[in-house]
């Protein structure tokens, strides 16, 4: 029990977790070895087998007993306000986690994690780089921890959570695996890794005629190109979007199952890819920017008008901005940036500040007024000369969209009026604990 204040359950992780955290000595004794191979060769010659045995008596059982007592040690607990994780043994650390600041929490399923029946959930909270995670789980335990924390973090009462459960969702789009491969292999960088791995080998027998260095450059290169495209199709198989009150939820994965929430509200910028090879079929590729969350991609490949129906469900009234709707920068502007400035256009709308750049590989950039944190002006001494600047809005998610090389006088007044839009967007936003009402209609949990 936690002292202090009103009683809360402490509880521990699945018993499977002292086999995941057993590793760690081992892994150490790996690293070593791997930093310094002949040295580890050396100790390892030096060994007789009686001693070898001995060694692994001493390190199994240490390592088992070292699994044992972080499980044991560690614990959390949910209040009303936070989620609570305590860990250590001779250093005690405990993790206050206030439940509204947790931007999404997702559950990740590694491949031995199925087999097992277990899962990790992990928490983006806001102000923290890395992830907080509690791993491992029973599934059914991380599917019912995600519900409660997302409840409350929706700011539903403490007495109603249990009650409220998991949001139903309802499926939006599934990417068929098909689609996915094809994807892969008409992105550059696809190709680039292949080509490298066929020429690279060839260049390197014919500089050296070593059987040895030439290896140990295709091996790598080889590798690196199959793992590579096989890791994204593998991250992107069977990936499903659905819509429940609590945001857009995305899962996916061939070997390791991820369960991924967008949380209402907290998207910053939505971001449309549209690589050369894709415009003939008419796919792009959905991006986003969360305050504090390291997801990224909403949809990795979709035809126009899928994806803008799922965009408008992220940022609803917003329409996706036509291309003849985006302003290109007046011709003297190829001074500054000359044949990239043709890849440059902006609009302004109601809603959304839309910005784009890329001639081969187009990007839209969609951010809500809302959203738009601050506001700057560039512009140096060259381009000052042919009349444009650049107009920068700053999101919560610490990134920029720029309008790039404006006509000076539109600069100003863009700048002005973005200003005035953004405070005008604020006053109207949804609150960030959706379920606590404020401006907007919230969602309903009952459906």
């Amino acid at each position: 029990m936690i002292s202090g204040g009103p009683s809360v359950v402490e509880r521990r992780l699945h018993p499977v977790t002292p086999l995941r955290r057993a590793w760690a000595p081992v892994a150490v004794l790996a690293g070593w070895a791997v930093h310094d191979p002949d040295q580890a060769q050396q100790q390892l010659s030096r060994l007789t087998t009686t001693a070898l045995l001995l060694a692994l008596a001493v390190v199994v059982p240490a390592a088992a007993l070292y699994g044992f007592l972080s499980w044991w040690f560690t614990h959390f607990a949910v209040t009303d306000t936070e989620l609570r994780i305590r860990t250590g043994l001779l250093f005690r650390r405990t993790a206050h986690i206030r439940l509204e600041r947790i931007q999404a929490v997702d559950v990740t399923r590694p491949l031995l994690a199925r087999i097992a029946g277990v899962a990790k959930l992990k928490l983006d909270v806001i102000g923290t780089a890395k992830k907080d995670e509690l791993a491992f789980l029973g599934e059914d335990h991380a599917r019912a921890l995600r519900a409660e924390l997302l409840a409350r973090a929706a700011g539903f009462a403490p007495q109603t959570v249990q009650e409220v459960g998991e949001a139903p969702a309802r499926e939006l789009v599934r990417v068929p695996a098909r689609d996915i491969a094809v994807s892969l292999l008409l992105v550059g960088a696809t190709w680039g890794s292949l080509a490298s791995a066929v020429v690279v080998p060839p260049l390197m027998w014919l500089a050296t005629h070593s059987l040895w260095t030439t290896l140990a450059v295709a091996v790598p290169l080889v590798g690196g190109a199959v793992t590579s495209s096989a890791g994204r199709f593998a991250g992107a198989y069977d990936w499903t979007l659905s819509e429940s009150p609590d945001g857009l939820r995305i899962d996916r994965g061939l070997l390791d199952r991820t369960h991924e929430t967008v949380p209402p509200g907290r998207v910053q910028t939505v971001r449309i890819t549209e690589p050369l090879l894709w415009r003939r079929r008419g796919w792009v590729r959905v991006g986003l920017d969360v305050a504090g969350s390291s997801n990224s991609v909403l949809l990795p490949v979709a035809p126009r008008e899928v994806a803008e129906s799922v965009i408008a469900r992220v940022l609803p009234e917003a329409a996706v901005p036509v291309a003849a709707a985006l302003v290109r920068p007046p011709g003297r502007a190829g001074w500054c940036a000359p044949v990239r400035w043709r890849g440059y256009g902006f609009t302004v709308t109601e809603t959304v500040f839309a910005a784009r750049h890329g001639l081969l590989r187009r990007r839209l950039a969609l951010v809500p007024h809302a959203k738009v944190q601050s506001v700057r002006l560039t512009q140096g001494p060259w381009r000052r000369l042919w009349g444009v600047a650049d107009v920068h809005v700053d999101t919560g998610a610490n990134r920029t969209v720029t309008a790039r090389l404006r006509d000076a006088e539109e600069a100003a007044r863009l700048l002005a009026a973005q200003a005035d839009r953004s405070r005008t967007g604020r006053g109207a936003a949804r609150p960030d604990r959706w379920m606590t009402g404020g401006p907007g209609p919230g969602p309903d949990r009952s459906g």
